[in-house]
């Protein structure tokens, strides 16, 4: 009985290998697609930064390049730091899931190849080990770069929108203190 249970388990746990594959080769294009949209944004800020320290002065009501939670408070209008909040975690929940994602399937892709190369080894097929570790080493090397990238990237926009936000509210804060 248990050895229809392992078969089963290891028949079962092979088939998953090319979608857990493919899922990290797109993840890791994904990745690379983050890092371009990620450089053009910070491009736009800086070219934007001028019109960002006039928006804060309330000089200037105008959508500012590379600057989302400022531009979602302008099509939105300000309805408190909840909302503001919320419309950051979504902006970063997408490379964040990717951050936490890919070195699990680095390890699902991994362990799976290993099964194959013990069997290999026990039958002394050298070749069948190679075939099966350089698998299991480049799906963890992609889906660890992936990991990073998109750790990097999502960082860097967390510490962007944070300081939007608090701009944000002591713009808020200002005016209210303002009109009393």
């Amino acid at each position: 009985m248990i050895f229809l249970i392992e078969s089963f388990m290891y028949k079962v746990s092979n088939t998953f290998l090319f979608p857990v594959l493919l899922l990290i080769v797109g993840l890791f294009f994904y990745s690379l697609f983050e890092i371009g949209v990620f450089f053009m944004q910070a491009i736009k800020r800086k070219i934007s930064y001028k019109n960002y320290i006039k928006y804060i002065k309330s000089e200037i009501r105008s959508n500012l390049g590379g600057y989302p939670i400022i531009n979602y408070e302008i099509r939105r209008g300000f309805h408190g730091i909840e909302d503001l909040e919320v419309f950051a975690f979504k902006k970063l929940q997408v490379s964040s899931l990717v951050t936490k994602i890919s070195p699990m399937l680095g390890l699902v892709a991994t362990m799976i190849p290993m099964g194959p190369a013990l069997k290999a080894l026990s039958n002394g097929n050298v070749q069948g080990i190679s075939e099966n570790l350089i698998i299991a080493f480049a799906a963890v090397i992609f889906a660890l770069i992936t990991s990073s990238l998109t750790y990097w990237v999502t960082t860097i926009r967390k510490g962007w929108y944070a300081q939007e936000i608090k701009d944000l509210l002591l713009l808020r804060g200002a005016k209210d203190e303002t009109s009393k």
